[in-house]
């Protein structure tokens, strides 16, 4: 089965350890929200920006009746939230951004002490297996709930700029993730199929890369993520097959 669908997400707040020449330091309770894209036919369905909007796709392969096994990625996107104030622990050598520390906490309000995203974006490329169970079975109508999880490593292509550093934006593996899946799935006319599906997961980056210097510098995070999306796909054969 192929498919290709559209999310929403939603983050915990997570605690952002950043390290480098001159800074070691951890943010407190940082929150952060998805980039939804606003919905224009042309971003959403062509070939040339359809991968704009966040997005999932993924091939299933059923080994055995009902057995999904998975291959696919989950094009989510996360932004720090600018308007927020979080607690700081650590150090900064440079004076300039060491007198942005007020009483132990910063203001993320100044963008020029920190812009923090992954925008193209938070890539979970990921491998699973699904469990199906038939609910309904018509001449031309399925439909089928499925369980499972899920485990892969997370590519994100972090755009941030720390600390008057240049801003730093390109792909590179930070980590892995986990995750747990239900979905619905109703299945017309044999082979197409329409889904809606939830997730629930955990993701932990412990290589975001920060600057765009040769230096080491890198931060850390962990979270749990909430995901749902609805999508379409194609399912080539239906015949039945025992366990």
């Amino acid at each position: 089965m192929l498919f290709w669908g559209w999310n929403q997400a939603k983050y915990s707040k997570s605690d952002i350890h950043f390290k480098g020449k001159g800074y070691d330091f951890e943010l407190d309770h940082v929150v952060a929200h998805d980039r939804q894209t606003p919905f224009e036919f042309g971003k959403y369905f062509n070939p040339g920006s359809i991968t704009v909007p966040q997005v999932n796709y993924r091939i299933t392969y059923f080994p055995v009746d009902r057995l999904g096994i998975t291959l696919g990625m989950d094009h989510m996107k996360y932004v720090v939230d600018q308007e927020q104030t979080v607690d700081f622990r650590g150090y900064i050598s440079d004076p300039k951004y060491a007198s942005m520390i007020k009483n132990g906490k910063v203001d993320l309000t100044d963008a020029n002490f920190l812009t923090f995203e992954h925008t193209d974006g938070l890539n979970y490329i990921n491998v699973g297996a699904q469990k199906y169970h038939e609910v309904m079975h018509r001449k031309h109508v399925d439909l089928y709930l499925s369980y499972g999880g899920g485990f892969g490593a997370l590519l994100p292509k972090s755009n941030v700029m720390l600390m008057g550093n240049e801003r730093s934006d390109r792909f590179h593996l930070a980590g892995f993730g986990v995750d747990m899946r239900m979905a619905a799935s109703l299945i017309l006319a044999h082979h197409i199929v329409l889904q809606a599906e939830g997730k629930l997961g955990y993701i932990n980056m412990a290589d975001i890369k920060t600057t765009l210097n040769d230096q080491p510098d890198h931060a850390l995070q962990d979270f749990v993520f909430a995901q749902y999306n609805i999508g379409i796909g194609y399912t080539f054969n239906t015949t039945r097959r025992s366990n």
